[in-house]
Formats: structure tokens, sequence, C-alpha cells
């Protein structure tokens, strides 16, 4: 199985894609997309949607990751997140690509078994299990892999990625009940609450 990991965004994009036989995971490719500051932002989402399209067409993946906005707190990025997101999405649905999506919380207790793991250790772990010699470069490639390995692993365990339920705009139907992405909404505001009380 051929597993497409997305890390979205409009001046870089990461792509990996993680090929599953067994319970072997490895690498097939990955890589950034970087878009110019001087093009205007049609022209930088019409570079993600080529990029995505031809990613598809090219390995016929059998699920797309994408990583789900959390919270930013810087709000322009989280909107050039959110338009990446959007093209990203509008490019796998026209390729009829069975998207997953994930929390970069879900992505980090995939792969390092601990959801505030910080970057290095992801990049290390994501290292080891696809059995690669070196830390994979650059950052945003190597967060692509994480979601693809997240993905792969989900998905072959029987649990589906689905949509939350306050995610309206996700490519998955809604599920009910408390996902993943739910769980990590009540800890995040939990942590801040307990971070302002300090």
């Amino acid at each position: 199985m051929i597993v497409l990991g997305i890390d979205p965004g409009t001046a870089a994009l990461g792509y990996g894609i993680v090929e599953r036989k067994g319970g072997t995971l490895r690498a097939v490719d990955h890589g950034c997309l970087l878009t110019s500051p001087d093009d205007g932002l049609p022209e930088r989402l019409l570079q993600v949607h080529q990029l995505v399209a031809d990613l598809v067409a090219l390995h016929r993946p059998a699920l797309v990751g994408v990583e789900r906005l959390f919270f930013s707190r810087n709000a322009q990025t989280a909107f050039g997140v959110g338009q990446a997101r959007g093209v990203v999405l509008l490019a796998c649905a026209e390729a009829h690509a069975t998207v997953r999506e994930a929390t970069p919380n879900e992505v980090k207790v995939a792969v390092a078994g601990y959801g505030a793991a910080d970057k290095e250790q992801v990049q290390r772990m994501v290292k080891v299990v696809l059995g690669m010699a070196e830390v994979p470069t650059p950052d945003d490639a190597a967060d692509a892999l994480a979601v693809a390995i997240c993905v792969a692993n989900r998905e072959r365990a029987g649990e589906q990625l689905g949509a939350a339920v306050l995610d309206r705009a996700a490519a998955a139907p809604m599920a009910r009940g408390e996902s993943g992405y739910d769980r990590a909404v009540r800890d995040a505001v939990a942590r801040e609450r307990a971070a302002g009380r300090s």
C-alpha cells in the first residue's frame, strides 16, 4: 500500500510517500515545494495544486494523509495553511483519492509515542521507522513522512482517521462521538487553563 503524506503550507509544502508491505514501512520519495514570495497567492496555490495532482497521478496512493490545522497563534500562518489544505483536498477529490487527516499531536503520538515530542524526536523516529540512513530533510518533508507513517499505521490497525465533528470542511464523513481531534482540543484547552492559573 502506498501512502502520500502532506504537510500543507503556501510558502513550503512538504510531501512524503511511504510504502507498507506487511509490517514494514519504507520511504519511496519525499521533498518540499517552496513557492516564491514574489508570486501572488493564486499562483502559489496553483503550484500546490499542480504538485499534489502530479504526486497522486504518479504514485497512485491508496491513502493521502493531510495534516489537520490544530491551532496557530499566528492568524496569517493559519490562513495560509488553511488555504493550502483546501487546495490539497481539492486535488485529492479531483483524483478520487481517499483522504485521511491527523492533527500534529496524533502524528507525534503515532511516530514518537508522545504527543509533546519535539521536531527532532519526530525526525529521528521517522528515520528509524522507515529504515533511512539519515534524518530526512527538509523539516517539512520529514513532517510529511511522519503524517504518512501515522495514516499508514492507523489504517492498518483498522482505525480510520475520519473527520471530527467540529471539522465541517474535512474530506471524510463526520464521525460521531469523541475523536482523537476532539480529545486533543480538550487536552490543549485544559493545559492552557492550567497554565493561566499558575
